[in-house]
């Protein structure tokens, strides 16, 4: 077998033990024109896989990214492949969205694969990472600092985009290109040192290598033996969360008791609390609340971490300001929760029992409504009592958490409060045998 066909076999039993590709799947191929690239391309297509080329132009380089574009489509004919192709303002696109000119490509590729996958009714993207590339990831996360995930360097799929040529090394995968008689183009950015992956691929790893020269061999079998411990961790933190987590009508419920029992109680937090948002910035002040009196709370985009008694509770944020006004005819209300409203007839109307559904006399009940936050000062008077009392009064004698107060939406008609919204109604505008038409309003969480 010679070098070309053992790198090729390599990547077939690569793709065969990570990656779901069938051969009935459509692929399409990220096409920079580059040795990675072309050497991507030309390895599906020899495998047998179906393959669309797609290339895309950011525009920052001028005429050679002119030049890259004409090459690339080239290279898909060469090879029998369809070509798509798309030119981006890049800088336009950075200043707009505040990011670098670096992360503004990523986006922009990944958002336009995306597009086209779906439009081609294509299975996967597959993209021309490298063992190489995914060592760089591993010591760039190292510098920034990161947890076992990021040591693991790149994974081989990524939702809808593989990685095929992990498994091949810059060298092998240019012996490869020597081997198939394929040239390719180089971008003249991969020479300067202007962005940080660039100043690890041209500065760092050389001076690893002058002191280990199996630095890439290392570090690639670091990874792959970090990537079975995270496996092991994983499977640790799924047992961990069952005894830590509570799931209650007011949010998710971590319990501070048991986690102070627990090894590691701290990285545990973490985990529990990163896949709602919030960042390892913030762990040390989390961590610190764990010993502090209830209130304090910390903020992630969409969620909110509340130190309650005995627990740290999630739950969605909200505006403490936001109203929402419901018109007379409304039938179904979708946020912030959503209700249903139907009217009937008084007539035979048998009134549920139940927490989820209020009814009030159609006659009685002025609209517009509104749903709102509680605000200190707030005052209800809970159906079968005849005066009003403190909504702070009412939560606490019924032993409402911080995070139950929070999370609590008032249907409002004016200033009365009508219902506290799947709790508790209101007894103004209550049914009598005077009521001639019945509104029935229905919570759905």
């Amino acid at each position: 077998m010679d070098n070309r066909q053992f790198l090729l076999e390599r990547v077939r039993q690569y793709i065969a033990r990570h990656i779901p590709l069938s051969y009935q799947h459509l692929v399409l191929v990220g096409l920079s024109g580059g040795a990675d690239s072309v050497a991507l391309l030309s390895i599906l297509t020899e495998l047998g896989y179906r393959c669309e080329a797609c290339h895309c132009n950011f525009g920052l380089r001028g005429e050679e990214s002119l030049r890259d574009r004409r090459f690339a489509e080239s290279v898909a004919t060469e090879l029998g492949v369809p070509f798509r192709e798309v030119a981006f303002d890049t800088l336009a696109y950075a200043e707009a969205n505040k990011v670098s000119v670096e992360m503004a490509c990523r986006e922009l590729r990944y958002a336009w694969f995306e597009q086209q996958r779906r439009e081609a009714g294509a299975a996967y993207v597959a993209v021309a990472h490298h063992r190489d590339d995914s060592i760089e990831t591993m010591l760039l996360n190292l510098i920034r600092g990161t947890g076992i995930a990021g040591l693991t360097g790149i994974q081989p799929v990524n939702g809808s985009v593989i990685r095929p040529l992990l498994s091949l090394s810059r060298a092998e995968i240019e012996s490869y290109l020597f081997d198939a008689h394929l040239s390719f183009v180089v971008d003249s950015t991969n020479r300067e040192t202007l962005y940080t992956r660039n100043k690890i691929r041209l500065q760092l790893l050389p001076l690893m290598q002058a002191i280990n020269p199996s630095v890439y061999e290392s570090l690639s079998h670091t990874a792959d033996y970090l990537r079975e411990v995270e496996a092991v961790y994983r499977c640790a933190v799924e047992g961990y969360k069952e005894r830590l987590i509570r799931h209650e009508s007011d949010g998710v419920h971590i319990d501070i008791g048991v986690l102070r029992t627990l090894p590691g109680a701290r990285t545990l937090l973490f985990e529990m609390v990163k896949e709602y948002g919030f960042l390892s910035a913030q762990l040390d002040d989390i961590w610190a609340a764990v010993d502090a009196p209830s209130g304090r709370f910390f903020d992630a985009p969409v969620y909110r971490l509340l130190k309650d008694r005995t627990d740290f509770v999630l739950y969605p944020r909200r505006s403490e300001k936001k109203i929402r006004t419901i018109e007379y005819g409304t039938s179904v209300v979708d946020e912030p929760v959503k209700l249903t409203f139907t009217l009937f007839d008084a007539d035979d109307y048998q009134i549920p029992r139940r927490r989820d559904t209020v009814c009030f006399d159609a006659g009685l009940l002025p609209f517009p409504l509104t749903l709102r936050t509680w605000s200190e000062g707030d005052r209800f008077r809970p159906f079968g009592m005849k005066g009003h009392q403190k909504l702070s009064d009412y939560f606490n004698n019924n032993k409402y958490s911080l995070a139950r107060k929070q999370s609590a939406w008032l249907l409002c008609a004016g200033e009365e409060i009508v219902w506290i919204v799947g709790e508790r109604a209101s007894d103004c505008y209550k049914i009598t045998s005077a009521t001639r038409q019945i509104w029935e309003i229905r919570c759905e969480k």
